[in-house]
């Protein structure tokens, strides 16, 4: 079987779980990843023994990572040049100039949300709108608070049809060990409607969405809240099943000590799950309620590791390894061992 090659450009929070998550498929190969500097998370990829080939993405800074006794593999063309598609997790503006480079060698590109619409042909997700990635040549992901929030939505669209949605989003500042943010006791609230609205209906444009976005001084998770009009009246029982049925989704009780973000975070650890990453998103049971004939639920995005599933599919579909949704998206859920929970729980 033929593997897709895959390199990735940027080595920090995003791109060392894409290059994780790639090196679990089973039919791609991870060519390298490539970074500026030693940073603590290419310190540690030393430190673990190089598991990834490492490339310099500035090469005058080469002996940066040199001096250090950290093998360096070639530059950041050297990388593109020996792969199919490139990853970028780079910082916002970066991946744009990077695009230059992908066109020059020829090779297809995914990008985060961090940068513009404009860099890609196709603003991907890949449960809402997979089949429109197939065979893009660049694709942008959504930001991860708008990649959980659509598999939510785009699960209850599915089943009964989504007219319109409200979302309020409390929004973690900053992600664990960052000191840019500063050491705050507030909380912020921003212009709304929030871009995650926006977002939706650019992926999903039958739905009308509006939103509120509220930063938090905490760093793991945010929590939305949503409350959908659908065309289908329907209970809580019939979105519980909905969203149980779902690989990418994990139903939690408040009842069995998931109380709120730390929970999950410190359930992910438990779980042995590297540096306490989780794919899944979580709605709380106990957070289904009605509101006459719409219906309201609150979910969990853990923002480091929700969108690694999204990009993967996008390699699939850009790639043509599977024109379809649901293959594509099962073949991804398949090496990540998503849905495997599901399975556990109900004894099977």
């Amino acid at each position: 079987m033929k593997r897709i090659r895959v390199g990735v450009a940027g080595y920090g929070v995003i791109g060392q779980r894409l290059a994780d998550g790639v090196a679990l498929q089973k039919d791609m190969e991870l060519v390298g990843v490539a970074d500026v500097a030693p940073t603590l998370a290419v310190r540690a990829l030393h430190e673990r023994g190089m598991p990834y080939d490492l490339y310099t993405a500035v090469p005058e800074k080469k002996h940066l990572l040199t001096d250090l006794g950290i093998p360096v593999n070639g530059t950041l063309e050297d990388l593109v040049s020996r792969t199919d598609i490139m990853l970028d997790a780079t910082s916002a503006g970066i991946g744009a100039k990077n695009k230059e480079l992908y066109q020059k060698l020829g090779k297809k590109a995914v990008f985060q949300g961090g940068e513009q619409n404009s860099v890609a042909d196709i603003f991907f997700h890949g449960y809402a709108n997979y089949e429109q990635g197939v065979g893009a040549d660049y694709l942008k992901l959504t930001s991860c608070n708008t990649t959980g929030l659509i598999r939510a939505i785009d699960a209850v669209d599915r089943a009964v049809g989504v007219t319109k949605t409200a979302i309020t989003i409390i929004r973690r500042v900053a992600d664990p060990g960052d000191y840019h943010r500063g050491l705050t006791n507030a909380l912020q609230i921003d212009h709304a409607p929030s871009h995650q609205a926006l977002d939706l209906m650019t992926i999903m444009p039958h739905v009308d969405a509006t939103g509120i976005l509220v930063h938090t001084p905490v760093t793991h998770g945010h929590i939305i809240t949503c409350v959908v009009s659908t065309k289908q009246e329907m209970g809580t029982e019939e979105l519980l099943d909905i969203f149980h049925a779902h690989d990418r989704i994990r139903v939690v009780r408040i009842e069995d000590g998931f109380l709120g973000n730390a929970s999950l975070f410190r359930y992910a650890r438990d779980l042995g799950n590297l540096r306490g990453d989780m794919y899944e998103i979580a709605v709380w049971e106990e957070s289904l309620v009605k509101s006459g004939k719409d219906i309201m639920f609150a979910i969990n995005i853990p923002q480091e590791a929700v969108v690694i599933p999204e990009t993967v599919d996008a390699i699939r579909a850009a790639m043509e390894m599977q024109t379809t949704r649901d293959a594509g998206t099962g073949k991804t859920n398949e090496y990540l061992g998503m849905g495997a929970f599901r399975r556990q729980t109900a004894g099977v």
